[in-house]
Order: C-alpha cells, then structure tokens, then sequence
C-alpha cells in the first residue's frame, strides 16, 4: 500500500509537468506559463527566422540587412532579434548589435566562457545548411547574461540567425527570495503564506524559481509553486531520477542544523528539461521553506 501511494505521487508529478508543459502556447508572450518558457520561444524564434530567410530571398540582402538592423522595425521584439553573418566571418546586420559593430570580422566574438560560437556556427554550416550554437550573451530585455541559443538558417552565403533567451536563477537570487518566503511566513502565518507560494503567476514564482514549503513532522507539502495541485501529499518517500532521497534529506538537514543545500536533478520548469537542482532550506518551525536554482552541468 505504501508503495502504491508513493508510485501514484511520482504520477501525479508527472502529469503536473506534462499540463504544465502542454498548456496552450497561443496566450500572449507577455504571460509564460509554467513549463511553457522553452517551447514558445523557439516558437517564437523559428517564426522570425523563417520571416527573416522569406524576406532575404525576396528582398536581396541590401535592403533586408537595412531593415534587420533597424531596431524599431519588424524584425526586433523584445529580445527577439535578427542577426546575419556571412560565410566569411562578417556580421552584416544584427538587430541587437552596436552599428559600429556592423561589418566587423565576427569570428573573434566569444561568450564570458571563450566560446567562440560564430566559429561554430560556420562549422556546422560547412555540412549542414541549419544548425543551433548555445552560449552566455547579454539579453538585453533584462540587462543580463544569460544562456542564448540561436537557431540558423544558410542561404546563399549567409547565415540568418535568431536566438531566444532561458532566463537560470543564481544562487544569490534564490538566497533573495528565500528570505523574503520566510519573512512573508513569519508575517502572515502559514495559510497565507502558502497560499501565496502556491500562485504560479505570484511574486513566489519567477522563470525556474519558485518557493515550496514541507511539513517538518508529517512530510507533507504545504505548498510548491511548480506543482500547487499536490499540496497534502506525503514526500519522504519520493527520489529524483538517480534515486536520491532528497526530501527526506532535506528534513533530516532542517531538523538538525536549521538550514543547508541539497543538491539533487529534478524538472525544470522553465526548461521542461531534468537538471541538477541546488535547493537552499531553512526552518521555520515546524516547516521547511525552500527555493532552488538549477544548472545544466
């Protein structure tokens, strides 16, 4: 009987991340549901670049590179932008670049990590006339680095290429929002604390950070902001893909020193991808609060 509860909570988890994964992806960009990052902007980025190859083919690079560049005009949303660079290494338009960075050898551009990825870029090219480089670029809709993946497209001697943004928490933004879970707890008391922490669209719930809180005695959630449909359920018993007991773990960890990390891989839910997750907790009480971050190594 235990063993059946157990197996049905990792169902229910299951299908909470496929419903969330699978929520309608037509709602408007502004509103990212849960689960639904990843998916709806290589959406939105493979449209833009099918726009952006269908308008250079029609057009002649000339004027397309004159209407890419322009950073009000139909090529750039948001952190959506086009970006071309020719097979010679030469960036020829770019919606997101500075001018003066318009018609530069491109193959010495490398991310913080000296990832030279216009190099790869025309790499791939070389025997594929598609092709996807990931890298750490500044998204300049929130001012940050954060991991780009651009998707491209060969015609001719160029490669037109769009990319989108996946927003990853640090360490010092999860420590942020875990002190302002525990001063809203100690604030409001539990029923509305989790009621808060358990609004997906709350101030709890940020890209693939969100607060969940555990019952220190019975094990149970009080709340998850990536799962609020499974508050009740008994977690001590639940592992990660590795078979690591990470909730118990947790427990163990608040009860004797009051706080601490636990490293685990878990489901993002920006990503819909399982990553190693790092989950900083803390007592309060007779609960457990905890906020993680994730990385993909």
């Amino acid at each position: 009987m235990k063993f059946n509860r157990i197996a049905l909570l990792v169902l229910s988890l299951s299908a909470a991340w496929v419903a969330n994964a699978t929520e309608d992806l037509s709602a408007s960009p502004a509103v990212k549901h849960v689960g639904a990052f990843e998916r709806m902007d290589i959406r939105r980025a493979d449209e833009l670049l099918e726009r952006a190859t269908d308008y250079l083919q029609k057009y002649g690079s000339e004027q397309s590179f004159r209407v890419f560049d322009d950073r009000r005009g139909p090529f750039v949303s948001q952190e959506f932008y086009v970006f071309v660079v020719g097979l010679d290494g030469i960036l020829y338009a770019s919606g997101g670049a500075p001018a003066w960075e318009i018609g530069s050898n491109a193959l010495e551009m490398h991310d913080a990590s000296k990832k030279y990825f216009i190099r790869e870029m025309l790499d791939i090219a070389k025997t594929s006339d598609s092709g996807t480089v990931e890298y750490n670029w500044l998204n300049r809709a929130d001012n940050r680095i954060e991991v780009k993946t651009s998707h491209f497209q060969k015609i001719g001697k160029y490669l037109v290429c769009v990319g989108y943004y996946i927003p990853r928490a640090t360490m010092e933004e999860a420590t942020v929002m875990l002190d302002k879970a525990v001063d809203y707890l100690k604030k409001y008391g539990g029923a509305a604390a989790f009621k808060e922490f358990n609004d997906p669209h709350g101030r709890f719930f940020i890209n693939d950070e969100y607060v969940f809180a555990i019952g220190l005695n019975d094990g149970s959630y009080r709340a998850s902001g990536a799962a609020p449909n499974l508050t009740g359920a008994d977690v001590r018993e639940l592992t990660d893909a590795a078979g690591y007991p990470m909730f118990k773990t947790m427990i163990a960890l608040a009860k004797e020193k009051g706080s601490g990390s636990v490293d685990y891989v878990w489901r993002n839910p920006a990503t819909n991808a399982v990553e190693h997750k790092h989950s900083l907790i803390r007592r309060v009480d007779d609960v457990l609060l905890g906020v993680g971050y994730y990385t993909k190594d």
